[in-house]
């Protein structure tokens, strides 16, 4: 089967083709950073109206890379949730009207389903039993999978995301949006030990996180360090230094626990957080030391896509595909809601 994936969830169109025997053939995405840039975050309905501009000339884009026509398509997938109602709207309708004329069936998708599964994209794709470390700008969550659709939350966020913390932490210090990867950048930069933020809920007890009093601790070390109303470059790059061995330290160590509570020797990392290097490292280096294997998607992967959508649509096709004029959106759903397919 040939499955047409739009991802439209929020400020990405993500557009991608997928063969259930060939793999992946094309994938494209428009980014919207910079048209948000200026409002310092996402406008939704500048979000909406763009994924609108955007659909179809990636569709056409990504045929024409496969080799294929519009014809050839055997069903589509898009995001049905979460995300911004009129984002998710576009790629719902749009996806509804194309099936319709090509009469096949649709599939709506849950974002987050999409991330935890884009690892098996991989030539060495993670076998299921695994824990997944979903870490992104509006989650971060820790799951037991044991097969498509079998989902069981560990553990999840109690406040701020790992994602948020990081932009609200860069937009403190002034670096502009989106923050987390210019923090990241900076914090290469940085003096090792120069300062040491708390690490939230590290010996909770539990694997869930809390990283809101973090983003305050790090805004008092600022008032702190300010002089005659300004902050250095070197002392910025410190802090940002601090701020994300926090994180990194946190994520490491609940990952761990999560593997040695379940009994599991497989850790499956996904979301917008999963492409820093630091947390990529902490993580190899625990998994050498604590002898499992940890998998990531490939880094174009980890933020919003069309191919971690067209993927999971696939995998759902075979047992759930409708073919009626509705196109249902959830902006708002929870992971462990999914069934397995039928």
């Amino acid at each position: 089967m040939l499955v047409l994936g739009i991802e439209s969830s929020c400020d990405e169109t993500g557009v991608a083709l997928y063969h259930t025997e060939r793999g992946l053939l094309a994938h494209a995405l428009h980014s919207q950073v910079a048209m948000h840039a200026e409002y310092g975050g996402v406008v939704p309905e500048l979000a909406s109206r763009d994924h609108i501009r955007r659909v179809l000339p990636l569709t056409r884009q990504v045929l024409k890379e496969a080799g294929c026509n519009l014809p050839d398509i055997e069903g589509i997938a898009y995001t049905e949730g979460p995300g911004l109602a009129g984002a998710l709207l576009v790629g719902a309708s749009i996806a509804a009207a194309l099936a319709f004329a090509l009469k096949v069936p649709t599939v709506g998708v849950h974002h987050l389903e999409g991330h935890l599964l884009a690892p098996l994209l991989e030539d060495n794709p993670p076998e299921f039993p695994f824990i997944a470390l979903l870490v992104s700008g509006g989650h971060s969550q820790l799951m037991e999978v044991t097969g498509i659709g079998q989902y069981a939350t560990l553990g999840d966020t109690l406040d701020d995301a790992a994602g948020e913390a990081f932009d609200k932490t860069a937009k403190l210090l002034g670096l502009g949006y989106p923050g987390g990867p210019a923090l990241s950048k900076l914090a290469q930069h940085g003096t090792p030990g120069r300062f040491t933020l708390p690490r939230p809920m590290l010996k909770s007890g539990d694997l869930n996180f809390s990283f809101s009093g973090l983003k305050t601790a790090v805004l008092t070390m600022v008032r702190q360090q300010t002089l005659d109303g300004k902050l250095d470059e070197q002392t910025r790059a410190d802090i940002c230094l601090a701020f994300q061995d926090a994180i990194v330290e946190v994520l490491t160590k609940k990952s761990v626990a999560a593997l040695r509570q379940t009994g599991l020797s497989r850790l499956v990392v996904a979301g917008g957080v999963g492409a820093n290097k630091q947390l990529r490292e902490g993580l190899s280096h625990a998994a050498a030391k604590k002898k499992f294997e940890v998998f990531y998607p490939k880094l174009e992967f980890c933020t919003d896509n069309g191919a971690m959508i067209a993927f999971a649509g696939a995998m759902r096709l075979r047992h759930e595909g409708r073919r009626t004029m509705n196109f249902p959106i959830k902006p708002r759903w929870d992971l462990e809601t999914l069934a397995a397919p039928s």
